[in-house]
């Protein structure tokens, strides 16, 4: 059984319980996806799926190597690969037996989860673009007192004697933001098996519309 799911972040909200608590929860619009390739250990070196989240509005130009992965081409057809309507998002699974049955054209749901299951769930976080210092990695900046002239300012960078260069990795402005992240041990709240919504407890990394993977964490 495939033990994750592709998802799209609609947005957060707050659930009651019946003591008045309040629980804030991103709302996530998870599959339905289709399985369109099966890797093994004796061809690929390991166990998984590939998944295909199936959207409202297929992708309109579809490159020919890729309609031969899905079996939409006459030399794939001709081989046995089975045919399976054109996806824009693809991402894999692992799977943790070889004696798994899940098979190409397959349909992944939500089902898979219920209330109190703990997931994990990798993002992209949101774009921030060129940051300083202070925003970017937290510094705490010089004195703000009048004619400082050192307010938001690193400060020294490396020895100019020895190594007399900067060393790698030296935490400076740049670009921020845009980059995989992973929160673990969230909590589904509640899940809607007709609508393939889920919700989760907490913030997940991205902005609304991003794209999800959503993994049942395994205790």
């Amino acid at each position: 059984m495939v033990n994750g799911i592709i998802g799209k972040k609609i947005g957060m909200t707050q659930v009651f319980s019946p003591d008045g608590t309040v629980t804030p929860v991103t709302v996530i619009k998870a599959g339905p996806c289709v399985v369109v390739q099966r890797k093994t250990a004796q061809r690929d070196g390991y166990e998984a799926v590939q998944l295909g989240l199936v959207e409202d509005k297929p992708p309109k130009r579809v490159t020919k190597p890729l309609l031969g992965h899905f079996g939409q081409t006459k030399r794939a057809k001709e081989r046995g690969k089975q045919p399976i309507p054109p996806t824009r998002i693809l991402r894999e699974f692992r799977l943790e037996s070889s004696q798994d049955s899940t098979k190409v054209g397959d349909t992944v749901l939500v089902d898979q989860f219920r209330e109190n299951d703990i997931v994990d769930v990798v993002g992209t976080s949101k774009g921030r673009g060129f940051a300083g210092f202070v925003k970017r990695h937290g510094f705490g900046g010089g004195r703000a007192t009048h004619g400082s002239m050192f307010h938001r300012a690193p400060g020294s960078i490396g020895a100019s004697a020895f190594p007399s260069r900067v060393i790698k990795g030296t935490r400076m402005a740049g670009h921020m933001g845009v980059e995989r992240k992973t929160v673990k041990g969230l909590k589904v709240v509640k899940v809607d098996l007709e609508k393939n919504i889920m919700l989760v407890k907490g913030s997940v990394p991205g902005p609304n519309g991003g794209y999800l993977l959503i993994k049942k964490r395994i205790v």
